[in-house]
């Protein structure tokens, strides 16, 4: 798949914040846009195989469900950072994880329900081979972005 089209940008868009919190949520979409649940499921299979879609998810208030979340910056020997990525993965609370440029090479999200959480899982990542620093960047104030591509 190299070009999508206009079914495709149709389905994208509907998915970006139009999923329906439904037992059958593809079916739902397939009536918006005239078609069978079949083609809808089919044209998500294909759009998540060709790199258009990396995730169907939902996004959750953490702060009113009780986590209190934080940005955590790492400095990491180049050739650890593919594994430290990997152990902070297994964090059910790690939501984000992105390699920079810089002295500070590795950053990712933790959310925790507190803050003895929080210090017991940066303790762990902080021993991992191959971090050298850390810093632990607590928010102030919080900014929501919502992004969405109108296809």
């Amino acid at each position: 798949m190299e070009k999508l089209n206009d079914f495709d940008k149709a389905l994208l868009n509907l998915l970006q914040s139009n999923l329906p919190l439904c037992p059958r949520p593809f079916g739902a979409l397939a009536e918006k846009l005239h078609v069978t649940e079949s083609v809808v499921l089919s044209r998500v299979q294909a759009l998540k195989a060709a790199g258009f879609l990396r995730r169907i998810g939902t996004f959750f208030d953490s702060a009113n469900l009780g986590y209190q979340g934080t940005l955590v910056a790492l400095s990491i020997e180049p050739g650890a950072v593919a594994a430290v990525a990997e152990a902070i993965n297994r964090y059910p609370g790690a939501t984000h994880n992105y390699e920079r440029e810089g002295r500070y090479n590795l950053w990712f999200t933790l959310l925790t329900r507190d803050k003895r959480q929080e210090d017991a899982i940066l303790g762990k990542i902080r021993t991992l081979p191959g971090v050298k620093d850390m810093l632990n960047l607590k928010s102030n104030k919080k900014y929501k972005v919502n992004v969405q591509f109108r296809l």
